[in-house]
């Protein structure tokens, strides 16, 4: 049970004198009449006597207690179980990196807000609460409608670690949740940019504070053979040191007895970044990392070992001999791949054969030196030159959709995942040019990109994360939130992980493929344009009962039209003696 207006209840004051009328008693003059019938009850009473005296009619007292009960209970605007009134309070909490910064005193943003955000709950008298937490994927952290302890609980584990992001459409989702007209409360640490549109019913808490930082703005891994590469980008935002140590740990690898550690001193420029590379040997996970900071979060990364896909090519028969040389002469030196046939093998075969890549030419051959269409933005055509390129090619267009044309003539075509190069390698020179190894390299990046699992093994933070599946297989993506499955076949694009961390690829159960997160988004690191502030909502956005039911309860008056009835039924009977 609660009340929307407990000053209603004071109406419970007139029972004293109801209660005081009853027992009082009425001295009356007597008065002389012709008949006793009429009188409908004769009580004929002394001028005298005692002025209270036990009364007689405890029916007609008791109901019109009940009337001013119920009265009472309708002026406080009473509310029992499902429709007990309810103060219901939405907070959204900024879920970005730049929220985990500590000030001098060594508190983060966060701690700030938990603080914030529990004295709004005691000052608003909150009974429901909901906490939503923004990012590139808006979620909720608590509720809806959760228990104020319950939705409390649920912020102090909280760790923000996302990307930068727009807040918008969190903001719009919780004002949709509030209800019309109700206030919401956002925490994050920097006033809104000119011109940004803030919801009218959003009040703005900003709670942090400008910082000097240095952070890693990338870290890159790269396996060849048993050789690791680390390639790090390290930049200062602000007045902070002109140069600081990097350390980097190499956990042992296999055939490996002990681990390496490696540090170097950087010089930070001031605009820019400074980048440097370390080289390990037979190395597990490397463990980078910066002095402690403002955010030190920003300062360190695991890398696991990520290893080239590797290829398997094989030729088909029937290549004619100047094409068959100069694909050897390319896959010998072509890193990452094995030769020879094999399941999932790519085989390169001659036109007109059922392998995923034919080269040759049909038709009348003619030669030509441009100008040269290509189809712009496609993967298999990246950097690929043709200025002095002599192409032969036969009059016989090859089947698919043209990628690239010399006149009327298709030089390069696709159709449904295979390659057609309408080429005479005998009367060309392409092989000859850095046109020839791009084109194949191109080739070799997407095939690398069509296998099973993440096409790139490290991501940074608001990247997101590309995934390839089989058809006939049940997968999960297993990671720092848990797990959740993964639908549909072939090429998928998911939106962008909240938190970093490593995430695995299972196939029936079977851990398949791996890719890390790194928590590094330069935007967050830049920390000095956070400060403090408070925008408060504009005019007509409250917090006043925010989860109530409109209208007060109908159930009082209707006790009350009922008891106020039985008394004037009760009260109104005759008795004739």
């Amino acid at each position: 049970m609660s009340f929307g207006f407990p000053w209603g209840l004071l109406a419970l004051g007139a029972l004293v004198p109801l209660v005081a009328a009853y027992f009082l008693r009425r001295k009356q003059k007597p008065v002389v009449v012709s008949a006793l019938f009429l009188w409908r009850t004769p009580r004929p009473r002394a001028e005298a006597g005692p002025r209270f005296e036990r009364f007689t009619r405890e029916a007609s007292l008791l109901l019109e207690v009940l009337a001013v009960v119920a009265a009472a209970l309708f002026l406080a605007d009473v509310r029992l179980g499902e429709d007990a009134r309810t103060r219901h309070l939405v907070l959204v909490v900024d879920g970005s990196l730049s929220m985990s910064a500590r000030g001098p005193d060594g508190r983060s943003v966060l701690e700030k807000v938990r603080a914030e955000a529990a004295r709004r709950v005691e000052e608003e008298k909150a009974t429901r609460v909901t906490v939503l937490v923004s990012g590139t994927v808006p979620r909720v952290l608590a509720g809806p409608e959760a228990e104020p302890s319950s939705a409390l609980a649920s912020l102090e584990s909280f760790r923000a670690l996302g990307a930068d992001h727009d807040v918008a459409p969190t903001l719009l989702w919780a004002q949709e949740l509030a209800g019309p007209g109700k206030r919401v409360h956002f925490f994050t640490d920097a006033s809104p940019s000119e011109g940004q549109a803030v919801p009218p019913a959003v009040r703005w808490t900003a709670l942090g504070m400008p910082r000097d930082n240095v952070a890693l703005l990338s870290a890159w891994r790269r396996d060849e053979g048993t050789t690791a590469t680390v390639t790090l980008r390290v930049a200062r935002f602000g007045a902070g040191p002109e140069e600081t140590e990097v350390r980097a740990v190499a956990r042992p690898g296999p055939g490996a007895k002990e681990g390496t550690e490696r540090r170097e001193r950087v010089r930070l420029p001031e605009e820019g970044a400074a980048t440097l590379r370390f080289t390990f040997e037979n190395a597990g996970d490397v463990e980078v990392s910066l002095p402690p900071d403002a955010l030190p979060e920003d300062g360190e990364a695991r890398l696991p070992p990520a290893p080239e896909r590797r290829v398997r090519v094989a030729l088909a028969e029937g290549l004619d001999a100047q094409a068959r040389s100069a694909l050897e002469r390319f896959l010998s030196v072509a890193p990452g791949l094995e030769l020879g046939p094999g399941e999932g093998a790519l085989l390169v075969g001659p036109r007109g054969s059922d392998a995923r890549v034919t080269v040759g030419a049909g038709g009348t051959v003619r030669t030509f030196v441009g100008p040269f269409f290509a189809e712009k933005g496609h993967p298999l055509l990246d950097d690929v030159q043709l200025g002095g390129v002599r192409w032969a090619a036969g009059g016989e267009a090859p089947p698919g959709r043209p990628l690239m044309t010399a006149g009327d003539v298709v030089l390069l075509s696709e159709e449904e995942g295979r390659l057609h190069l309408n080429v005479d390698l005998s009367r060309s020179n392409v092989q000859r040019t850095p046109a020839w190894p791009v084109l194949l390299g191109n080739l070799l990046r997407e095939v690398r990109r069509s296998q099973e699992g993440f096409p790139r093994r490290q991501l940074s933070l608001g990247e997101p994360l590309s995934v390839v599946t089989r058809s006939g297989a049940r997968y999960t993506l297993e990671g720092p939130e848990g797990e959740r499955p993964l639908f549909g076949a072939g090429s998928l694009s998911l939106p962008p992980p909240a938190v970093p961390g490593r995430y695995t690829l299972e196939r029936d159960g079977e851990p398949v493929d791996a890719v890390v997160v790194l928590p590094l988004d330069a935007r967050e690191s830049d920390l000095r344009s956070r400060g403090e502030g408070d925008r408060p909502a504009q005019a007509g956005a409250s917090d006043d009962e925010g989860g109530a039911p409109s209208g007060r309860a109908r159930w009082p008056l209707l006790v009350l039209l009922a008891a106020l009835l039985a008394d004037f039924h009760l009260t109104r009977r005759t008795e004739v003696k």
